[in-house]
């Protein structure tokens, strides 16, 4: 998950997407919108480690999970999504100043290919600090790897036909909910790869899971790329378009979920309470995303980027430390909550289970601000070493 507000040039494993004007002034939205994200990300991490004992289910269980649980774990949906788009609109923009389709190809294969690396090593030890753990949980970097590299195919069509082939997979891959293969069924580890989150037994022992099936994240790079071209026009002219596809997509998803026929597995009904009922409108289903999923959090993620343009530069400056070096802020703040979390049983002692769990959601918001702050001199100080860095495999960081 990284791009740089260094330059225009790649300075991460994932792409700049950072734009300059013809002036030289930068427009750090992007930057501003990743930051945002992957804030949200860090409070939904820090419920991972620290609330054992509300763990939230996907979908999340509309009757025994709390609202402040329950939106606090639907604000984190939008870090996916507007993350695997922002790397296609970051592919564009490399391929724009570097010679074209041919040139973002070569670039997202290698970076691919080192994401899923990092994901099978740096990032499982993360989250388990085992050498050798029973499961390797295949996520979010695994998935935006997997997803550049398709992408390095892709980029070779027609931009009308690329957008086409990830509209076709955003809004129709759910129309494939009724495949599935059993547990040793030849096509079973392809499917959960692609479709069906699942567990596949490894050749050398142990197993992996599939927490996010790889097809609706092609789509959406795919839709993202195809978007780059509004980032080399005029503001007002992005602005337009950003907005009418934020509010086309909230309109298409609203009139889907109303239908309640199709877009989302998991179909709401009225509950017990106008609160619940809300909540299970909105009980949408991430692994894999639906459509539902995609076009709630790709329109709201438009608005809230054509917003971030015209916002203060005070607020835009601070969320675009975090995410012009993103991928530094996901290792670091994965290692800070897992460390964290040790010396509070070291201090406290298990208080849930054989984990330390804080009393409420709000004490999860506290939580995530405490380690984001170090964190974001930690940025800082990283995109400073970068950009005075002539080594090649710091582009990589």
């Amino acid at each position: 998950m990284s791009l740089s507000t260094a330059t225009l040039a790649p300075s991460s494993s994932v792409v700049a997407a950072s734009v300059l004007t013809g002036a030289g002034s930068r427009i750090r939205s992007i930057d501003a919108l990743r930051g945002l994200v992957i804030l949200l990300m860090l409070v939904d991490h820090a419920r991972e480690f620290f609330f054992f004992h509300a763990q939230v289910s996907d979908p999340m269980d509309v009757e025994t999970t709390s609202p402040a649980l329950f939106f606090t774990r639907l604000s984190a949906h939008l870090c996916a999504p507007v993350f695997v788009a922002l790397t296609g609109l970051g592919a564009w923009l490399y391929a724009n100043r570097n010679g074209g389709a041919k040139a973002a190809s070569g670039f997202l294969l290698k970076r691919g290919l080192f994401l899923v690396g990092l994901e099978l090593t740096v990032v499982s030890f993360a989250w388990t600090f085992s050498l050798t753990p029973e499961t390797i949980f295949l996520q979010v970097i695994w998935a935006i790897g997997l997803s550049m590299i398709a992408l390095a195919a892709l980029v070779h069509l027609p931009r009308w036909a690329l957008i086409a082939v990830g509209l076709v997979i955003v809004l129709g891959h759910n129309l494939l909910d009724p495949i599935s293969f059993q547990p040793g069924q030849p096509g079973h580890a392809l499917w959960a790869v692609l479709h069906d989150r699942g567990v596949v037994e490894s050749p050398w022992g142990g197993q992996a899971r599939t927490s996010y099936p790889l097809l609706p994240w092609i789509g959406i790079i795919a839709l993202g790329y195809g978007a780059g071209p509004w980032f080399a026009g005029p503001q007002a002219q992005r602005l337009k378009r950003l907005a009418l596809t934020g509010l086309g997509a909230l309109a298409l998803f609203a009139v889907l979920r109303t239908i309640n026929l199709y877009g989302e597995p998991t179909p709401w009904a009225v509950q017990a309470t106008p609160i619940q009922t809300v909540m299970s409108v909105l009980n949408l289903t991430k692994y894999p995303p639906s459509a539902d999923f995609v076009l709630l959090t790709l329109g709201a993620g438009s608005l809230i980027l054509a917003g971030l343009e015209k916002a203060p530069d005070r607020l835009v400056g601070l969320l675009a430390v975090f995410g012009g070096a993103p991928l530094f802020f996901y290792l670091i703040h994965l290692y800070g909550l897992h460390l964290l979390h040790i010396g509070a049983l070291a201090v406290f002692g298990p208080n849930q289970g054989e984990g330390f769990s804080v009393p409420g959601v709000g004490w999860l918001w506290l939580l995530a601000a405490a380690v984001a702050l170090p964190c974001w001199f930690a940025c800082r100080w990283f995109a400073g070493l970068k950009r005075a860095s002539n080594q090649p495999w710091m582009k990589y960081l």
